[in-house]
């Protein structure tokens, strides 16, 4: 049987196209799968959302959890990049860079199934790493329109959070062009908040670790 695996000229073992072309078909119907179902979906339930037989499906992913880890990384990191891009303009328009980086995680929405999202939950180390970034990241894009007085001075990462997080839920009832047209609403509600001067004092924001410890006490 021919291997589903190539090695590049530099050694590192590649997927062959149908192989790489079945893994992103994979973990395109988990996410719809785990959005629908919850992580209890069957797994060859997946496979048939896929196109493809459970065996290709356990090739790629040995057992639920790997499946789980892979689509809560793939979510942690389209964040991350979203974070770091709007932090590479936050120095020329601050307000504008928090707004580019809730707009980007709308666009990707159906990309970032997530444990604040409704989504899955791991404890995976790679998950971490990057659930860490991303605080850093909005901590100093927060920091950097703090500096500038572009907004109102008790905002913090979790803000950022907890709105990217709420405006990404599924909304099953409305049509793709409708749910979009809300989120961008809603994100364009929150960046309009952020202004100082005239707002109302907020109660203290929880720390970033305690909106993500659920993940610990809920994989022990």
């Amino acid at each position: 049987m021919a291997s589903s695996t190539a090695r590049g000229s530099n050694g590192t073992v590649k997927l062959r196209a149908d192989a790489a072309r079945n893994r992103v078909q994979v973990l395109a119907a988990a996410r719809t799968a785990f959005r629908e179902l919850g992580t209890a979906a069957p797994l060859d339930e997946i496979a048939r959302r896929a196109g493809v037989n459970i065996a290709t499906l356990y090739r790629r992913f040995p057992d639920r959890d790997a499946l789980i880890r892979q689509v809560v990384v793939d979510g942690f990191t389209l964040v991350l990049q979203a974070a770091q891009t709007a932090l590479q303009s936050a120095e020329q328009d601050p307000l504008g860079a928090i707004e580019d980086y809730l707009l980007r995680v709308v666009d990707q929405r159906d990309l970032i199934v997530l444990p604040l999202a409704g989504g899955p939950v791991t404890d995976d180390p790679e998950a971490n790493t990057l659930q860490g970034q991303i605080a850093a990241t909005l901590d100093e894009l927060i920091a950097t329109a703090r500096a500038k007085d572009t907004i109102r001075t008790d905002v913090t990462a979790v803000d950022l959070t907890i709105t990217s997080a709420l405006i990404c839920r599924p909304m099953p009832y409305l049509s793709a062009e409708d749910a979009t047209a809300l989120v961008t609403r809603h994100a364009r509600i929150f960046i309009d908040g952020l202004a100082p001067g005239t707002a109302r004092s907020l109660p203290t924001a929880p720390p970033y670790e305690g909106i993500t410890s659920h993940r610990l006490s809920q994989t022990t």
